[in-house]
Order: structure tokens, then C-alpha cells, then sequence
């Protein structure tokens, strides 16, 4: 398990910690329900910097990366975001991410573990072209500040007003003696932050001078997972694998139909003329049931299903799931019976959960 690079920093004020593909994770620092209500209420501080970074120099770099990616890159402006897909010909997923334009390079955001998949996938594609694929990990980390008072806390921070970046907007700052990067984040339903991106030699003062900020509270992964299933948000290597379709985890915000030809176009291109996927990732209401994620759903005596992520929900009151689900079955407040001796039963509902 690769260490954070703030472990230690983690440690002395009791955090617990799990790996994350591969990479070692804050899980929380001792009360869920209090980091969840920080992220929900006032500002969350959250270490994201084993997320994995794939960054790509060289002339061609954008021609290259528009196509082997679902969304647009060329006209992307500089300074600006995008989330999108890596798909084989096939349509299956290999991957995701948000990709960062920058002046110099493209910056490729991705899940723990991703990395050396994304990279052999584009190098394998890489022949001609001026572009050039860099463990960019090593350099970077991000640090995620999630709230409504995330304004109010970089602002004491940078000292004066800021007015955060729309999501997926970016812009330069001094923080902490640091050249970063403030990238707007937003999540459906309304919950919205800034992703800090961090040389990695100043993560601990960035650390400290946001830790410090007045009512900012660090919060692990456990408490950002509630936060991401409330807000209906699949994650690569939980509720998306290899034999994903970008439509079934309905990944429409990673797909640009403008675009021109890519690795794997003509079966999104197909799957979006039929107008429907045999199944798609819904929500689930279980009432008290402890469900585990590769749970079959059945209707009667057919599988048409299985469940993805479970947590605890303050805003529903109850634990949820996201969870793939046939389309006959999709209608919202369908009952479904768990698989296994003496299930019980589940409720199909719409995403996100934090829209009801």
C-alpha cells in the first residue's frame, strides 16, 4: 500500500486508515456523522492526494487525448475541466477522468490505481503523434475543500474576498507560500467546493494553512462515500468496471456528441440512436438492511440486477445503494427482493437522492 505523504500528519490527531487501490486512504478521524455534517453544513478538508495524476507534454497532446476520450479536448479552453471516459472499441470502460488544460500540458485526474491501466491504454495508441505520458503523482497532490462555506474559509486563507471558480474552472493562487491551482467542484444536489491542486513538496503547509482555518473540519473517505451516494455519483472500481457502458452508469456528463470520432464512439453512438440500455444504475432504499455491494436484485424469479455501493443516509434516514437495475425495472418505488435465504426487499428510487 503506497503511504500518503501526510501520514504522519494524519496519525497524530487519530486518524484510521484503508487502502484504496492500492493507495493508503484516511478513512475518518473517529466520528462519521460529524465529517459528514461538516461537508453537508459548513466546510469539509479532505486528503485526495492519493488520487492518481497522468500527465501528457508534447504538440500534439490534445489532438491525441480528443481521440481516445468520450468528451471533447481540442476546444477545451485552457484553464478549464472536463470529465470523460476511456472506452474501449467495444464501449466497455477502462477508465475515468476529469482532465485539467493547462497552458504547458493536460493534466489527467483519476481514481487510486488507475494510473499504469490509463497510461498502457493511451501508449498503446501513442505512434506518431508529438505527445508525451508522464507519472505526473510523484509532483502533484490534491487537496478537496467541500462546503458552503468554502468561500468564506479560502478567503481568510488567501487573505481577501475570493470568488470561488465555477465548477470545472480553474485559476492560479498563492497558498501557503505555494503555487496551486483552485479548481470549482459541484455535486447534483446542489453541494458544491474547490479541489486545491498542490505541489507535493508544500502538501503539509497547504495542509496546515487550511486545517486551520476557523471551522474547517477534516473528513475521511468514509464521510465523502455518504456525500457521493446521496449525490447518485458512480465511482470507477466500485460502481463502474471493465464491462461498464458509459450510458449504464448514466455518465451522459462525460460524453460530447459534437466532438468527431473516438476509441469506442460507434457503440455509444448506437446505444444513444436505440434510446435505451438494458440496464442502468438507479438508487435504492433499504430501510435497515446491511446490504453488500454484489447483492443480487431479483423481480420474482429473474435476476435483474445487483447493488454497487451501500452507506448510511442522513438525508434519507435510512441506508441506500446505487446498484444496476433492468430497464422494466427502473420506475421509481419498484420493490425488489435481495438475493440470498431470508432477503428481504429493496425500493427502486430516482437519483439523486438529495433531489427528494
Amino acid at each position: 500500500m503506497e503511504p500518503l505523504t501526510l501520514h504522519f500528519v494524519h496519525e497524530r490527531v487519530g486518524a484510521r486508515f484503508i487502502p484504496v487501490g492500492g493507495r493508503e486512504v484516511v478513512a475518518g478521524y473517529g466520528d462519521v456523522g460529524a465529517e459528514y455534517g461538516a461537508a453537508r453544513d459548513a466546510v469539509a478538508l479532505h486528503d485526495a492526494s492519493y488520487r492518481e495524476i497522468l500527465r501528457i507534454t508534447g504538440e500534439d497532446r490534445a489532438s491525441f487525448l480528443h481521440g481516445m476520450v468520450t468528451q471533447e479536448v481540442k476546444n477545451l479552453p485552457v484553464g478549464s475541466a472536463a470529465y470523460a471516459a476511456f472506452i474501449t472499441v467495444k464501449g466497455a470502460m477502462v477508465g475515468d477522468a476529469r482532465i485539467l488544460k493547462r497552458e504547458d500540458d493536460l493534466l489527467l485526474d483519476l481514481e487510486p490505481g488507475l494510473g499504469a491501466k490509463v497510461r498502457e491504454f493511451l501508449d498503446k495508441y501513442l505512434i506518431s503523434e508529438d505527445a508525451e505520458l508522464h507519472d505526473g503523482t510523484p509532483e502533484w497532490g490534491w487537496l478537496k475543500l467541500l462546503g458552503p462555506r468554502t468561500a468564506g474559509v479560502l478567503a481568510a486563507v488567501l487573505g481577501g474576498p475570493v470568488e470561488l471558480p465555477a465548477p470545472l474552472s480553474s485559476r492560479k493562487a498563492v497558498l501557503a507560500e505555494q503555487d496551486v491551482w483552485l479548481l470549482g467542484t459541484a455535486l447534483p444536489g446542489g453541494l458544491s467546493g474547490v479541489d486545491v491542486l498542490v505541489p507535493r513538496a508544500g502538501l503539509e503547509a497547504v495542509w496546515a494553512a487550511l486545517a486551520g482555518a476557523d471551522g474547517v473540519k477534516p473528513v475521511g473517505f468514509d464521510a465523502l462515500e455518504r456525500v457521493r451516494v446521496e449525490a447518485g455519483v458512480p465511482r470507477y472500481g466500485q460502481d463502474m468496471v471493465d464491462t461498464t457502458i458509459p450510458l449504464e452508469a448514466n455518465l451522459t456528463n462525460a460524453i460530447s456528441y459534437n466532438k468527431g470520432c473516438y476509441i469506442g464512439q460507434e457503440v455509444i453512438a448506437r446505444a444513444t440512436f436505440r434510446g435505451h440500455m438494458n440496464r442502468k444504475l438507479a438508487g435504492l432504499l433499504l430501510g435497515e438492511q446491511d446490504v453488500a455491494p454484489g447483492t443480487e436484485l431479483r423481480k420474482g424469479e429473474k435476476k435483474v440486477g445487483w447493488v454497487t455501493s451501500v452507506v448510511t443516509s442522513p438525508v434519507k434516514g435510512q441506508r441506500v445503494a446505487l446498484g444496476y437495475v433492468h430497464r422494466d425495472s427502473l420506475e421509481p418505488g419498484t420493490e425488489l427482493t435481495l438475493g440470498g435465504e431470508g432477503a428481504g426487499t429493496v425500493t427502486v428510487a430516482a437519483l439523486p437522492f438529495t433531489a427528494s
